[in-house]
C-alpha cells in the first residue's frame, strides 16, 4: 500500500496545481495555453517540482514562466488548503519542452513520409 502513495500524492498535487493555474490566477498577462505535464513531490514532502508546458512564442513563454514562479507562494497556499498532507511542499516551477519536442519530431516524420510518397 505504501508503494503507491508517492504516485497518488503526485497526481493529486498535479490536479490541484493545474486547477489553480487555469482558474484562480487572475493575472491578465497569462494569456497563453499552460498545461501541467508532471509533478514530482519529494519523499519528505518538502518540495514539489512542477513541470509546465507553455505554448506560444519565446517572449510569451518567458513572461508566463516568470509570472508562474512569482505566484508559487499562492499556488502553495492553495495546495495546502485542498490537499491534506502533513507538510505543504514548496512549489518549484520548471519549463517542460517535451510537447513541443514531440510536435517537432512529428513534423519531421511527416516530411519523410511525403518525400517517400513522392519518390514512389
Amino acid at each position: 500500500m505504501v508503494k503507491y502513495r508517492g504516485g497518488r500524492i503526485n497526481e493529486e498535487v498535479k490536479k490541484v496545481v493545474s486547477n489553480v493555474i487555469q482558474n484562480e490566477i487572475k493575472d491578465p498577462r497569462l494569456n497563453t495555453l499552460i498545461s501541467v505535464t508532471k509533478v514530482d513531490v519529494t519523499k519528505d514532502l518538502r518540495y514539489a517540482k512542477v513541470f509546465v508546458s507553455i505554448l506560444g512564442d519565446d517572449n510569451a513563454k518567458n513572461e508566463s514562466l516568470s509570472i508562474l514562479k512569482k505566484s508559487a507562494g499562492f499556488i502553495r497556499r492553495e495546495v495546502g488548503h485542498q490537499v491534506s498532507l502533513r507538510l505543504t511542499p514548496e512549489i518549484i516551477i520548471e519549463l517542460d519542452n517535451s510537447i513541443e519536442h514531440g510536435m517537432h519530431i512529428d513534423s519531421i516524420l511527416q516530411k519523410i513520409k511525403e518525400t517517400k510518397k513522392n519518390d514512389n
